[in-house]
């Protein structure tokens, strides 16, 4: 089996500069593709319309709200003159038809058949679709909103040119605080133009550092002159960037998406310039008030403070501080007499105690007796001494021991007598 054989990379056409497409080649091609494609639906805003009379086709340039590219479309002419709704330059329509490319002139155009202007009512359905998706994301969170700062070093300004919206704000302002500056940005903020030309100046102030709050004016209109404010690519531009927006779109019934997704919603510029920058004349009153108010918290905190001392002052303890001690020392003088007397009395009681249990003792004790002339006789046995209580205790020839009230007297017993009258060795004769 052979192998097929295969063109070269180099061989084909156009791939190298020896075997070029001709430009005839390119266009039939770009046409049979661009073919293919088919009907679509389009939506746009129409910028331009070229419509001559007896001419056979009709012109215009749609352009795309929320970027600057645009397409050239061709219709029958009673496609314009037939609508419904007149169609002007700034209409938003949504036109049916087929891509053309003419090889002659290497142009693509747009092609359509049908032309159906969008309403105002189709136009509040959308905004509201819009609005509802970018509140599912959470774009309208209170916590996302920017503080606005007191008093701005620089307030950028995007509004339409010689606009009253403009003179609005910055008359205001200046009437409020004659030094506060601004950065004003003049764009379209009508039309198709609007939302490329307000996308470049919000996003060249908030690159710049001295800017610090942006403000978005525009003196009102009708539901179709608004469309760019709420334009989704704006909506989002609003929300990504790092300084705070005021939206002063100024239309009540109606309010734009950017009112929504903005820091600050101001009912109008001159509201807007109310709640930017702070009224010096207002603020200098402030300032005087709360220093009157200061002065007179401090004087009364000052006079409660000083009644209080004098009422501390006033008190007996600190009066007369040694009065207390005073009272106490007397107190304590009259306690320790009290004590010392009772202690006395104690100790006199007691002595007398003594001196009468002492003198029981000494009545009944052993030297009263003898210095009534009572004597202690004992017997003398070696080193023992035993006290003699009968006749048979001192046998004659016994070493007696006799105490006497003043001393001691040695003797030897003789013998015995009992209490008849007898003596022990006559009643032994007797026997």
């Amino acid at each position: 089996m052979t192998e097929p054989r295969t063109t070269p990379d180099s061989d084909r056409p156009g791939a190298s500069p020896e075997h070029p497409w001709p430009v005839r080649s390119i266009a039939v091609k770009v046409a049979q593709w661009i073919d293919r494609l088919g009907s679509i639906w389009v939506e746009g805003q129409i910028t331009q319309i070229s419509l001559r009379p007896g001419t056979r086709t009709a012109f215009l340039v749609l352009r795309d709200p929320a970027a600057d590219m645009s397409l050239s479309v061709s219709c029958d002419p009673q496609l314009l003159r037939g609508s419904a709704v007149p169609l002007q330059e700034g209409s938003r329509v949504v036109v049916y038809g087929k891509l053309t490319y003419f090889t002659g002139r290497g142009t693509i155009s747009l092609r359509v058949t049908e032309i159906r202007p969008v309403g105002i009512g189709e136009l509040l359905a959308r905004i509201e679709r819009l609005k509802a998706l970018l509140a599912a994301e959470g774009l309208f969170d209170p916590r996302l909103k920017r503080p606005i700062p007191f008093l701005p070093k620089v307030i950028g300004l995007i509004t339409g040119r010689a606009s009253a919206a403009e003179h609005d704000v910055l008359t205001v302002a200046r009437e409020r605080w004659p030094a506060v500056r601004f950065e004003v940005r003049n764009t379209a903020v009508q039309g198709p133009t609007a939302v490329p030309q307000i996308l470049d100046a919000l996003a060249e102030l908030d690159r710049n550092p001295d800017v610090e709050v942006i403000v978005l004016a525009r003196g009102g209109g009708s539901v179709e002159d608004l469309l760019p404010f709420s334009d989704e690519a704006l909506c989002r531009a609003i929300v990504s960037a790092t300084t705070p927006i005021v939206s002063a779109i100024g239309h009540e019934p109606d309010n734009p998406i950017s009112d929504h997704v903005a820091d600050l919603r101001a009912a109008t510029p001159t509201d807007a310039a109310k709640r930017v920058v702070p009224d010096a004349a207002a603020e200098l009153a402030l300032v005087r008030e709360l220093r009157e108010r200061s002065a007179a918290a401090l004087r009364g905190w000052v006079e409660r403070e000083s009644r209080a001392l004098s009422q501390l002052r006033s008190r007996p303890v600190l009066a007369d501080p040694l009065r207390l001690l005073e009272q106490r020392h007397d107190e304590a003088e009259r306690l320790r007499n009290a004590a010392r007397r009772a202690v006395e009395h104690c100790l006199d009681a007691q002595s007398t105690t003594t001196r009468h249990l002492r003198d029981k003792l000494t009545a009944v004790g052993p030297a009263a007796t003898m210095a009534r002339g009572y004597a202690v006789v004992q017997r003398v046995s070696g080193t023992e001494r035993h006290v003699i209580r009968a006749v048979a205790d001192a046998p004659p020839g016994s070493q007696l021991r006799i105490r006497v009230a003043d001393g001691a007297i040695s003797a030897a017993a003789l013998g015995s007598q009992g209490l008849g009258g007898k003596t022990k060795e006559a009643e032994n004769d007797r026997q």
